[in-house]
């Protein structure tokens, strides 16, 4: 009788068998396998809480910015009433008069003998003045009562000459805010230079 070998499904190891016979077998192959799918796909699925993670601090960086851009604007007009209190604020807006040819450079203004504004102006500024725009070019606390307002204006004419002109103006400032508008023109309008009007 011919003895037969069985042939086992069991893994036998042998002293002195190699791991890699280990992985070579079937099963240690499938087993291998589905651990690295399992590791794979839990990678994945920390790469996409990650995602999502970034996306939801996004979010929350964009709506804190816009709180603070919102708390500054409050804390501007907060500030401008501290510092300006409507019972002695006065503001002063400049104007060039319609279609009037006079080149502005600048401006100066002088509260009771104070210089409180200086102003020179760039181009893209004289051509928004000339669109019929009007600038702020000061804002401070005075107090009640009568005041001399000093206006000198310095420019070029349509012939490229230099022009320069100072007026005086007095002004009285009740207990409300106090606008002040000065319209700024050459000599050929006809007109003073400097008019003040009260706004």
């Amino acid at each position: 009788m011919v003895g037969r070998n069985r042939v086992s499904n069991r893994l036998a190891i042998q002293p002195g068998a190699s791991f890699l016979r280990l992985l070579l077998d079937r099963r240690a192959r499938a087993f291998v396998l589905a651990l690295v799918f399992c590791l794979v796909g839990v990678h994945g699925q920390a790469q996409q809480d990650d995602r999502q993670q970034m996306r939801g601090l996004d979010e929350q960086v964009q709506e804190i910015k816009s709180d603070v851009l919102g708390i500054s604007e409050e804390l501007s007009r907060l500030e401008e009433k501290l510092l300006f209190p409507s019972g002695t604020q006065v503001a002063i807006f400049v104007a060039l008069a319609e279609a009037d040819p006079l080149r502005l450079d600048a401006v100066q203004l002088h509260i009771d003998g104070q210089l409180v504004a200086h102003y020179i102006y760039s181009s893209k500024e004289l051509e928004a003045l000339r669109k019929g725009g009007v600038q702020r070019l000061y804002v401070g606390n005075v107090t009640t009562g009568e005041h001399q307002l000093e206006v000198l204006v310095d420019g070029k004419l349509e012939g490229g000459a230099d022009f320069s002109r100072t007026e005086q103006f007095a002004f009285r400032k009740e207990v409300k805010p106090k606008l002040v508008g000065l319209t700024l023109a050459g000599p050929s309008s006809g007109g003073s230079p400097i008019a003040l009007a009260e706004w």
